[in-house]
């Protein structure tokens, strides 16, 4: 490093070298380190150009290459704002093609999320169901819906379900067709021990009937004569 001077300097540099260039700039200014050959040029700016970014410090405030690939601007070392021509930018980072599930905003190389899409609000909670029956049953699943109002580049893919399902818990009640199948049942019981009782009272009534009938037929037979 040559001497130092502080008279001399270009417009904005406080303190600067013939062989380097600018050393320290002006409060508010960013000083920007450019290599040329085997030396490095300090010059003051007032914003840091494309490819850099501004970081401010109490002592000097520096301009920092973007350490990410494909970026043209960036905020920080590791976070890109805006990518090379061509190129998409999806949460700080640059891409051929927007990641899955995402798809660029209108008009821009920014990949939207699929948050973006504009939906309607839910729908009520629908009956708790279980295979499609509403009785029957103690734990269910019930459901709600919603409309997707636009979705980003008219894909609605890339929204968000339009279709929630949770469990739920029912107090467990014999379906209609249930009782109506039980109810046959019990009356087909019925009708049979009714059956049973009719053919019994019948066999009854015909065993006395016979027995009267013996009864009335049987000879009688004369009493034998004195002696």
């Amino acid at each position: 490093v040559s001497t130092e001077l502080s008279q001399g300097c270009a417009r904005g540099c406080d303190l600067c070298s013939e062989f380097n260039g600018c050393l320290r700039c002006s409060p508010k200014l960013f000083i920007l380190l450019e290599r040329n050959d085997i030396r490095q040029i300090g010059i003051c700016l007032p914003s840091c150009p494309l490819g850099y970014f501004g970081l401010r410090n109490t002592d000097m405030n520096k301009c920092i290459k973007c350490k990410i690939e494909n970026c043209e601007s960036c905020f920080s070392r590791n976070f890109c704002t805006k990518c090379k021509e061509g190129l998409y930018l999806h949460k700080g980072r640059c891409y051929v093609t927007c990641p899955e599930g995402y798809a660029a905003a209108n008009g821009t190389m920014e990949c939207s999320s699929p948050a973006q899409c504009e939906m309607s609000e839910w729908g009520p909670w629908g009956p708790c169901s279980k295979k499609r029956k509403l009785c029957g049953f103690k734990k269910g699943n019930e459901d709600r819906t919603r409309r997707i109002l636009q979705a980003p580049s008219g894909d609605v893919s890339l929204c968000p379900p339009t279709t929630e399902v949770r469990r739920c818990t029912v107090q467990k009640s014999q379906c209609p067709e249930g009782k109506r199948k039980k109810k046959e049942e019990q009356g087909k019981q019925d009708n049979g021990n009714r059956n049973r009782k009719d053919t019994k009272d019948t066999k009854s009534g015909t065993k006395k009937r016979k027995s009267k009938q013996r009864a009335a037929t049987v000879p009688v037979t004369p009493a034998s004569p004195a002696q």
